[in-house]
This record gives structure tokens, sequence and C-alpha cells, in this order.
């Protein structure tokens, strides 16, 4: 018999099995405690005092505070996660109303755009015409009609 020892020999499937298992389970356990922490900062019902004493519960007796968590306040949790995301969701659906609607112009703009073109004598009238045509019928905007042609190239 040699004298190096080999860890496969040492460690058989059994243990590995059980130490991947206990591995998971301790993962589990950080990921449940971790949002349970994220759930008492998030609800609003909450008070400060009860924020405070949740947490102190669940840091100091942690499994204790998480199995009392989930059994007193875990059927709710689920809720408030919802809740949280559905006001994201409308805080950044109403941010990108806000930006979209400052990038578009509005047709007011546009033709005070095309009638100081006309007056510096960049464009002529009918092409004015036929710019101010595209922004009132909605298809277009006076820079997508003076860069289509519709513009002379002075």
């Amino acid at each position: 018999m040699s004298s190096h020892v080999y860890l496969a020999y040492d460690y058989p499937l059994l243990s590995m099995f059980w130490t991947m298992l206990w591995f998971f389970l301790w993962i589990m356990w950080f990921v449940l405690l971790f949002r349970i922490i994220g759930d008492i900062f998030r609800d609003d019902t909450l008070g400060g005092w009860g924020k405070t004493g949740w947490l102190v519960f669940v840091i100091v007796l942690p499994f204790l505070g998480v199995f009392v968590y989930l059994i007193a306040r875990g059927r709710d949790m689920g809720g408030r996660e919802i809740k949280h995301a559905q006001a994201q969701q409308t805080a950044f659906d109403s941010y990108i109303r806000e930006r979209a609607g400052e990038a578009r112009p509005s047709s007011i703009a546009e033709l005070d755009k095309l009638s100081q073109l006309r007056t510096r004598g960049d464009i002529t009238d009918e092409e004015f015409r036929r710019a101010k045509e595209l922004v009132l019928s909605g298809s277009g905007t006076a820079a997508s009609a003076t860069t289509a042609g519709v513009s002379s190239p002075h």
C-alpha cells in the first residue's frame, strides 16, 4: 500500500452528498434571513420600534427569530414584495413617460422653428407649406421634414 492519501478514498460519495446538502441549507438560510431583514425595512405598517424589535430578535436569535417572524408576519411578505415591485414599476414608467415627453417637441415648437427657417430664407414658402402639413398631420417633425428633402441646400 502506498503512503499517499487520496481525498477520493477518504471522502466517500455519501459524505460528499451530506456536505453539499448542509452547504445548500446554509445558503438557503442566509437567503431567507436577508429576505426577512429586507421585509422588515420595507414594511410601512411597522413603526421604528417595531422594526428595531424584529431586527434585534432576528439577529440575536436568528433561528428562533426567523421562524417566529415567518409564523407571525410571513403571510403578508409576498404582498409587500408585490406592492414594492409595483411601486417601482410605476415610478419607472412615470420616469420614462416624462423623459419621452421631453424628447419629442410639440407641434407649436416645430412650427416656430419652421417659421424661423422661412424668415431667415433657409426654406422657401412651398417647402414651409409642405413641412407645416407634415407637422400638423402628426406624421413628421420639422427636423425630419427638413432632412427628408423639403429644405433646400443653401
